[in-house]
């Protein structure tokens, strides 16, 4: 993998998927110590007020360290977590407020796929009996024609008819991951949250794999939210890039734009921590300070000045707005608002 997606596909400046101010609350209940003692349950903050656009046919990948709520917010997207605040428009249309036959018409149109496949896929049922399900539940065709819908589905994510006999348990890492991804297509979805899909593969099996998704997200036209910890794969696969951390969104880019020239100090620092394998790299040396806080107490202001080594004293009481600072690049730091990009 030695190439990356280089612009952002053609669109009517109108996005598929838009969240506005998202944000997602869980609560911890006290140890019963404490319960006892009359304290408080506990919250963790997971996604805070969350504003991303992404485009039909665009792939936006989600970066940030683990536990900073990638995740998340993909689920939440999907409504997969119901939301405390804010909304999701899919299409132009208030997917928040939807119930009923609506959400589940809307459902069909928003797909995932898993970090572990084998525990999102039924271990009672036959790989064919999976995709049989899917594409009938939703009508995609008569059940005289599913036989060859399945066949479809398994050519287009390259494997044999044969394996519709076999279950689960019988197949391989990859092999799971492309029937999960042969799930989520049964239904001719127009957006996937494809949510750390190759983490679990040996590197060879994670480019075909990777190689794969970029292939039929630009065959089928498919808006995709990417989300990982891998930078590198980032860079490969998406359009635009989102760095994430303890909640929010701080900087959001296209994909060579970040990678050459990131803005933010987590986003540079990020990019710093990567094996250099150019001697001519003159990448710049940002050190990351300590421990991630945690969300269940997240700092006043910036919640990420505790660890930057560009912090000022209006980091510490102000949160910055994610802002435009260039064409199609927005950072949340007070720093890059003050000093320009």
């Amino acid at each position: 993998m030695n190439s990356s997606q280089t612009s952002t596909p053609a669109n009517n400046g109108k996005p598929f998927i838009q969240t506005k101010d998202l944000s997602k609350t869980f609560i911890l209940r006290a140890p019963i110590v404490k319960r006892i003692l009359g304290q408080d349950s506990e919250y963790v903050r997971a996604v805070h007020r969350v504003n991303l656009d992404i485009y039909g046919g665009e792939a936006l990948g989600l970066v940030g360290e683990s536990g900073c709520g990638k995740t998340t917010l993909g689920r939440a997207i999907l409504r997969l977590y119901e939301p405390d605040e804010g909304q999701i428009l899919v299409d132009g249309e208030d997917f928040t407020e939807m119930d009923g036959a609506e959400l589940r018409s809307m459902r069909r149109k928003l797909q995932v796929t898993f970090q572990d496949p084998y525990s999102s896929l039924n271990p009672r049922q036959r790989v064919g009996e999976i995709l049989r399900e899917a594409t009938l539940v939703h009508n995609i065709c008569s059940s005289d024609e599913v036989r060859d819908r399945v066949e479809y589905l398994l050519d287009t994510v390259g494997l044999g008819v044969d394996l519709a006999d076999r279950y689960p348990h019988g197949l391989s890492g990859g092999q799971r991951q492309r029937i999960g991804l042969a799930r989520a297509l049964a239904v001719e979805p127009e957006f996937i949250v494809a949510d750390e899909p190759v983490s679990a593969l040996d590197v060879s099996i994670q480019a075909q794999v990777v190689n794969l998704l970029m292939e039929l997200q630009e065959k089928l036209d498919l808006a995709m939210l990417f989300i990982t910890h891998d930078l590198r794969l980032v860079h490969y696969i998406s359009h635009r890039v989102a760095v994430m951390y303890l909640g929010q969104i701080v900087e959001i880019a296209p994909s060579e734009a970040v990678f050459r020239r990131p803005l933010h100090p987590y986003s540079q620092a990020l990019l710093a921590a990567l094996p250099k394998t150019n001697p001519r790299d003159r990448r710049s040396e940002v050190a990351i300070q300590g421990e991630p806080p945690s969300p269940i107490n997240v700092p006043s202001g910036c919640s990420f000045h505790p660890r930057c080594p560009r912090v000022t004293d209006v980091c510490k009481v102000k949160d910055p707005e994610l802002l435009e600072v260039d064409d199609g690049r927005k950072v949340a730091c007070h720093v890059v608002h003050q000093n320009g990009a």
